[in-house]
């Protein structure tokens, strides 16, 4: 079978000879087995590019340039042709008014595509209405790859928004409209800024991620060489084939344990604890009610089991659902997101508490990624992401809030969480003796600032 450059040399070719134009042409090749993908999108100049990992690890594509960019997801469904993906996501807050800055949706059919499907991958291509334009971006591809090794960094700064004071008045804030308004739940979330000693590769952050957390959707959508958003996520949206309807119900969190014994412990006093059963039964509520007008029948797993990842464990129920004829993909995604397991309940007063309270514009995170297809389509949720801006890193992590919450509890859970991607960061070696005594007396102060701020006044 021919590799990527021949794929590409014959697709050169092809175009010259075209006598009218098609939309979309695809050939199977073969690629090398001592080379990453993500290496090869490292190398690659073209923009915007996606990158798609399933959770199953299936499916993988690359997609490059664009034909067509969309801000409106349904627009861009009703354009798809047979064969067609459509790639990118929602924000969270994008509707909200003060999160106008950020982008409501941004969706685009790529020129490349570079794709697996269990163990066979394909080159494609989507010509549009200028052929010029394809014969140039297959041009600037490179057959090259580069060395992708974990990152390495030292950690200048970190800030919080909130800090612990503030998160902890947040939370009273929150448990006080859940006693006396109709707010049931509110998911509440985190920035954490790390400013770097140097940029940061946000392929070099995938590939480190994807190598080490296993059981997750990975993705990155990069507008430009210095603003790209990463993430490597436990939970679906949804995935949709034809009237058949797959999601999830992901709520209630644990740690894991440093021995098997510990993290049987743990998983036992998860799947019995009142707090974290009643949050995750809110999500299944949340999703019943949100698509109860576009199914024929809904099926839930009578009981929560535990999804266990590298640093957290998870309750999780599975549903699954017989849709109705002829609905939108951006109909279900319109309804599901933003789910309660990353808003809250009701949908409004969660969303209105959030908007009031969170000292941060969340945009990517919490929102959905994923792609449109006439034939499928599938979401994951946008949470233990990062969005990677040159030499500063934005982690972000949220916890449910329900009766029964504890500000200190929450906070360390969100340490947690976003450890999925900071524990990837590797600091330098061969540190001169004063840098050593420098990043001690900064570590030290950093721990009596938090034990400060935890501790009961």
């Amino acid at each position: 079978m021919i590799n990527l450059s021949q794929a590409i040399s014959e697709f050169v070719n092809t175009l010259s000879m075209l006598s009218q134009i098609t939309e979309r042409l695809s050939s199977p090749f073969s690629w090398p087995t001592d080379h990453d993908p993500i290496e090869w999108l490292d190398a690659q100049s073209i923009y915007p590019k996606f990158y798609w990992h399933s959770r199953d690890g299936n499916e993988e594509t690359i997609a490059l340039g664009q034909v067509k960019t969309f801000s409106n997801p349904m627009s861009a469904e009703y354009t798809l042709t047979e064969g067609q993906f459509i790639w990118g996501g929602c924000s969270f807050d994008g509707r909200t008014e003060c999160g106008q800055c950020c982008f409501q949706s941004f969706f685009f059919l790529p020129q490349i595509e570079v794709s697996r499907f269990n163990e066979q991958w394909f080159l494609s291509i989507n010509i549009g209405n200028d052929l010029l334009k394809t014969k140039a971006t297959l041009a600037k591809l490179s057959d090259s790859f580069s060395s992708l090794a974990s990152p390495q960094c030292n950690i200048v700064k970190v800030v919080h928004k909130p800090d612990y004071p503030r998160w902890s008045e947040m939370i009273d804030r929150a448990l006080t409209d859940i006693e006396y308004t109709v707010l049931r739940k509110v998911v509440l979330a985190r920035k954490t800024t790390l400013t770097l000693d140097r940029p940061l590769s946000a392929t070099q952050l995938l590939k480190a991620s994807r190598d080490k957390n296993s059981a997750n959707f990975h993705f990155m959508l990069a507008f430009d060489a210095k603003h790209c958003f990463v993430g490597s996520t436990p939970e679906r949206l949804f995935i949709r084939q034809e009237e058949k309807l797959r999601t999830e119900a992901l709520a209630g969190t644990i740690g894991r344990g440093i021995t098997v014994e510990d993290d049987l412990a743990l998983s036992h006093w998860l799947l019995n604890d009142p707090k974290n059963i009643y949050e995750n039964k809110l999500v299944v509520d949340d999703i019943a009610d949100q698509l109860a007008q576009y199914c024929v029948s809904f099926y839930v797993e009578e009981l929560p089991h535990i999804v266990r990842l590298r640093k957290v464990q998870h309750l999780k129920r599975e549903i699954f659902v017989q849709l109705n004829k002829d609905i939108l993909s951006t109909t279900l995604l319109e309804a599901l997101q933003p789910t309660a397991a990353i808003a809250g309940l009701p949908r409004e007063s969660a969303m209105s508490f959030i908007t009031k309270n969170e000292p941060f514009i969340r945009g990517w995170y919490s929102g959905s990624v994923g792609f449109l297809s006439r034939e499928r389509s599938e979401f994951c949720v946008a949470i233990r992401s990062a969005f990677v801006m040159d030499n500063l890193l934005h982690l972000f992590a949220g916890a449910g809030i329900v009766p029964g919450s504890s500000p200190k509890i929450e906070w360390n859970e969100l340490d947690k969480k976003i450890s999925t991607l900071l524990c990837l960061l590797k600091p330098l070696e061969f540190k001169s003796k004063t840098t050593r005594i420098i990043d001690k007396m900064c570590l030290e102060r950093w721990k009596k600032e938090r034990d400060e701020s935890i501790s009961p006044k």
